[in-house]
């Protein structure tokens, strides 16, 4: 409702601007040769200065308010001495000075339902570490298929979950419950997906960042899509790279601690599990929320709530599965978007979630200025007898299609050619718009959510 009325109001405000001025003359379009077989009509006029200087100072204006917004709620909780948030840097400082807890260990913990085709190339990528792990155990939950036999033939540790109803959280917090109390605040947990591959020097790069820093509570994984799956696949490999780009940028300030391979402090695991059911969502005693349809966002709001230190550096890369179907990616990406909707609904507005809703606002705004944009180009082709080129809005849209390339220009000739022709990006786009409606009117009519699982094909 709120998008909804900021997009009226935004639509009502340029209303006003454009009947209140006297629209200048406009002289009729020129005609012209276009590689000299095509003719076309263009019309070379510009927007009025005002209009544009106007729009550049929103834009710059919008962009530093958050920008400082961010930047002031980050140093607030690192400098923080409240009781209530127990993972402040401050905090976990003054805790810790003068004492040693031992060299940095590392457990990972590999939850796994029916993974039996993915699991050994994800083992094979951890054993060939530069860092290697100390133990491996992958806990196998419900699992129909030899998933416990190729983790035992690999020479791993194998917890199979009791009577877990509760998916992939639920396994999670089987194995902590047995793991956490026998561990130091230097002995690591991590959590990686059964169908991730980490790049040589991930665990290193984590064991190093930790033993630099003592009030690090987390190292998350930056994440690439898998090879394949055609141009389904090259849209998605395409999203994930623009989002490891824009945490580069960020300087690894954390946005979400992904479920696909991320580092634990204990102390950071057995706060969490501690503040369930009072000043965090969840019961007592669980680290992760049963809940929560994205598990690992929910554990990155949890821990920034308790005013936890968090990074992504770039030298921590992992490659994870890609969705092969239309089906699939629906599935997931409304898992997605709706999981991110109730995680924020049961936080609610606070100033470590402060930022998740503004990312919530701008995805709903976006959601109706690029249907209306289209809708609009529709329009406009069923309306003119003849099309008409406007050199000033084709030179925005070069621009824009310079920016799209650039940003992917890690992903290889594919992922630039992709980019370059616009238009597929859009359409990928809407797909998402429409999933994230979606997400939307099922939560609105109060559509129970189902948590659904791919299993790779031996």
């Amino acid at each position: 409702m709120i998008i909804a009325l900021a997009a009226a109001g935004t639509a009502a405000l340029l209303w006003l601007a454009v009947t209140a001025t006297v629209p200048p003359a406009v002289s009729a379009p020129s005609k012209g040769m276009l590689l000299g077989i095509w003719g076309v009509l263009y019309v070379a006029e510009a927007p009025a200065p005002w209009l544009l200087t106007t729009s550049v100072a929103v834009a710059f204006l919008l962009i530093a308010g958050i920008a400082l917004a961010d930047r002031h709620i980050s140093l607030k909780a690192r400098r923080s001495a409240s009781p209530g948030q127990p993972l402040a840097p401050r905090i976990v400082m003054a805790k810790t000075r003068g004492v040693y807890t031992g060299p940095v260990t590392l457990t990972v913990l590999i939850p796994a339902h029916n993974e039996a085709a993915s699991l050994p190339s994800t083992l094979a990528s951890l054993l060939a570490q530069s860092h290697p792990p100390q133990r491996i155990i992958v806990v196998a939950d419900n699992c129909t298929d030899a998933t416990v036999d190729v983790a035992r033939a690999a020479g791993v540790e194998v917890l199979e979950t009791v009577y877990n109803s509760q998916k992939k959280a639920g396994a999670l917090n089987q194995a902590l419950k047995r793991l956490l109390p026998g561990q130091g605040d230097n002995d690591l947990v991590m959590v990686m997906d059964a169908d991730t591959l980490l790049d040589d020097g991930f665990l290193a790069c984590a064991v190093e960042y930790f033993t630099r820093d003592r009030a690090l509570m987390a190292v998350g994984g930056l994440f690439y899509g898998e090879q394949g799956h055609g141009l389904l696949g090259q849209f998605q490999r395409n999203e994930y790279i623009r989002y490891a780009r824009d945490m580069r940028r960020r300087r690894g300030r954390v946005f979400v601690l992904t479920g696909t391979a991320s580092v634990f402090r204990p102390a950071a695991l057995r706060a969490v599990a501690a503040n369930r059911g009072t000043a965090l969502p969840g019961v007592a005693g669980d680290v992760y929320d049963t809940w929560a349809l994205t598990e690992d966002n929910e554990l990155t709001i949890a821990l920034k709530s308790l005013g936890g230190l968090m990074v992504s550096p770039s030298e921590c890369a992992v490659v994870t599965e890609l969705m092969p179907t239309w089906r699939t990616l629906w599935a997931q990406r409304l898992r997605w978007q709706r999981g991110a909707l109730e995680n924020l609904g049961a936080y609610g507005l606070t100033p470590p979630t402060a930022r998740y809703w503004a990312q919530q606002f701008g995805l709903g705004y976006g959601v109706i200025a690029l249907t209306s944009y289209l809708m609009l180009i529709l329009l406009t082709v069923l309306a003119l007898d003849t099309w008409i080129w406007f050199p000033f809005w084709l030179g925005l849209g070069l621009l824009f299609s310079f920016e799209r390339v650039v940003t992917v220009w890690r992903g290889g000739w594919r992922a630039r050619l992709l980019a370059m022709t616009v238009v597929p990006e859009l359409m990928f786009d809407m797909f998402l718009n429409v999933v994230y409606v979606k997400g939307i009117i099922d939560m609105s009519v109060g559509r129970e959510a189902s948590w659904k699982h791919l299993a790779k094909a031996g």
